[in-house]
């Protein structure tokens, strides 16, 4: 057990053996429990020089090594839900000494990446697709008549997202091998594990079990009384010892609970399942955090890590400025206070976008409905039908999930929901798979909705303000971490809606920001001496400071952390389209690709949309143009 990160690589002579699970399975299986300790020790080490996701990670350690020990991967498909606990994945399948550029601008990806690995069967970001991505991987075995395995492993939470059960319900109709591991790690589901319910794991995995399961019920075929008895009576027996009778009535042959962390166990169990045929979940306990005090403690408060600094000598003092985060959960705070209506909903990202206090201060009024987007949207919905208001705080990657809901059940109604969008643009090291890169162009089509973004702190404050005092649907989407630092006013004032603010008056170019992407453009402006316009508002536009801009402005220049496609650059050329203005326009964004994990500021700086970068694409349009100005 560890009470602290290792700061020097530790001793690892049995992993340091293992490029690739092919050398696992030469070992002894009685080393297996001093490799697992390795691997732990191994996997704190790497993460405190990267940062990144851990507790999951430690929790699966013995379950990753019985894995890659029984199956022939990657012949045989590993397909891991919630990616946070693929590390030890990723140190046993050739990856290890990469392990130290985890999360870095080139260096690993913190989720399986189908392009970094061929163990990486699946590129997972989000969870409850594993099942799902599975039974296709099976389908595709059945029509080249391959008996390769096909097993998803998927957390707990995850089992929460309704497509899990979607996909379970379709795996118990196609009755064909796949094996479905549920990882329970002690923060939902289960009991911990008993004797009697490990008897009966093995029990119900062993192959005279089985044959006497299938030959009974061949012979009990021709008397359908006794069959539907034999059926009942297992039922039952199962039923008594353990939480497996849903999985068994969609067609799962149900087999656990099993110590996750014990590695014989879960070898026998394995090599058990993979001679058995049809679906099988085998349902497995674990600890997240396994061999690390901190984690063990707290789950939750050590889910995930920042690198570890070394620490000057003298304290470098830097402004204590909250967070966009912690900016909401203050406004909400101070909002609930004055509005006995408003409630609180979040899909499992209570502490992520800064809901703890409202949730210690409002119990009564703050859900959070787990990993369940879909639902999280319609349950506001409701609320608001009734007269309440729900504000749904969600990361942008997340709202995707839910698009239908928030099309067909919120803003055809025309609800009262305010949508606190947290991570929109880049997140950073987490990369493509959890960005917010577009959630402007897919929120800006849809009828009814007013759609804010703002540029500091303070705008932040105010927008929540105001799109809870709209009556109809609103969004507020704002970066990940800190913005410029701005001070905060606590008395709320409501904006008028469509209407931008001129931050810099200047000449020839006139750029439009977008949210935090006013920052660099007043920068660029400097150089440029050009007009800067914070838009404020996405939907609706401010049309007339457009129409005042393309007058006075020889070129107009649109910047946004989203997408380009569809974005809200977009809906400023369809409006100079519609009006036939006949000026020059530059759109800046998220260019056309997914942009790869690494620093915000370095991954802005790639694309352009540093202050550099911005007056370089600007002069070159002037170029194009031939539009003359006098700082070009």
């Amino acid at each position: 057990m560890l009470t602290e990160i290792p700061l020097k690589r530790p001793d690892t002579p049995l992993l340091d053996q293992i490029n690739s699970p092919a050398d696992l399975k030469e070992m002894d299986p009685a080393d297996f429990p001093d490799l697992a300790r390795q691997l732990r020790n191994f996997l704190l080490y790497s993460v405190g020089q990267t940062g990144g996701h851990f507790g999951a990670g430690l929790g699966v350690v013995e379950l990753t090594i019985a894995l890659h020990y029984v199956f022939d991967t990657p012949q045989d498909r590993l397909i891991w839900d919630v990616g946070h606990q693929t590390y030890p994945h990723k140190i046993l399948t050739g990856r290890r000494e990469q392990m130290l550029s985890m999360r870095q601008q080139g260096g690993l990806a913190a989720f399986p990446c189908r392009t970094e690995s061929q163990y990486d069967a699946f590129g997972v970001g989000h969870s409850s697709t594993s099942i799902s991505a599975a039974l296709g991987m099976l389908v595709a075995a059945r029509r080249e008549q391959s008996d390769r395995h096909v097993i998803a492993v998927i957390g707990d939470g995850a089992m929460t997202a309704g497509m899990a059960f979607e996909a379970l319900n379709h795996a118990g109709e196609l009755d064909d091998n796949v094996l479905v591991i549920l990882n329970d790690n002690n923060m939902s589901i289960s009991r911990n594990v008993g004797g009697l319910s490990s008897y009966f794991a093995r029990m119900w995995a062993s192959k005279p079990y089985n044959f006497i399961r299938s030959g009974s019920k061949k012979v009990l075929s021709h008397i359908p009384p006794a069959l539907k008895a034999a059926h009942r009576a297992e039922e039952y027996m199962k039923g008594m010892v353990s939480p497996g009778t849903l999985f068994e009535e969609i067609g799962f042959n149900y087999i656990g609970l099993v110590d996750g962390h014990d590695t014989d166990r879960l070898i026998e169990v394995l090599a058990n399942i993979k001679q058995l045929r049809g679906p099988q979940l085998l349902h497995i306990v674990t600890q997240k955090g396994k061999g690390y005090t901190a984690s063990e403690n707290d789950p939750f408060g050590m889910h995930a890590m920042s690198k570890i600094e070394v620490k000057p000598k003298r304290p470098v003092k830097t402004p204590d400025t909250p967070s966009y985060s912690q900016v909401f959960g203050q406004w909400l705070c101070d909002m609930a206070a004055s509005d006995e209506k408003l409630m609180a909903i979040t899909p499992a990202m209570s502490a992520g976008s800064g809901m703890d206090e409202f949730a210690r201060a409002w119990p009564e009024r703050f859900f959070d409905v787990a990993i369940a987007e879909q639902h999280a949207v319609t349950f506001a919905a409701g609320m608001a039908c009734d007269g309440l208001k729900p504000v749904v705080a969600i990361y942008s990657t997340f709202l995707q999930r839910a698009y239908d809901q928030l099309i067909h059940d919120v803003a055809l109604q025309d609800l009262d929901v305010l949508f606190a969008i947290d991570r929109a643009g880049l997140v950073g090291e987490d990369g493509p798979t959890h960005a917010g890169s577009f959630d402007l162009s897919f929120l800006r089509c849809i009828p009814n909705m007013v759609i804010m973004a703002p540029s500091d702190e303070n705008e932040c404050r105010q927008m929540l303000y105001t799109g809870h005092l709209h009556n109809g649907p609103t969004a507020v989407r704002y970066p990940r971490g800190k913005g410029p630092g701005a001070a905060i006013n606590q008395t709320m004032e409501a904006l008028p809606i469509g209407k931008a603010r001129l931050r810099r008056k200047g000449n020839t170019v006139a750029i439009l920001a977008f949210g935090s992407m006013l920052t660099p453009a007043l920068a660029a402006a400097e150089q440029l001496d050009a007009t800067v316009v914070d838009m404020r508002f996405i939907k609706p536009l401010d049309t007339e400071t457009i129409r005042i801009l393309a007058q006075q402005h020889s070129l107009l220049v649109t910047i946004e952390e989203n997408a380009i496609a569809g974005g809200a650059g977009s809906a400023v050329n369809e409006y100079l389209l519609q009006e036939d203005f006949h000026i020059p326009v530059l759109n800046l964004g998220l260019p056309d690709c997914f942009i790869p994990h690494g620093k915000v500021p370095q991954m802005l700086t790639s694309i352009g949309l540093d202050r550099d970068g911005i007056c370089q694409s600007i002069r070159r349009k002037l170029t194009q143009c031939k539009i003359h100005s006098r700082a070009v």
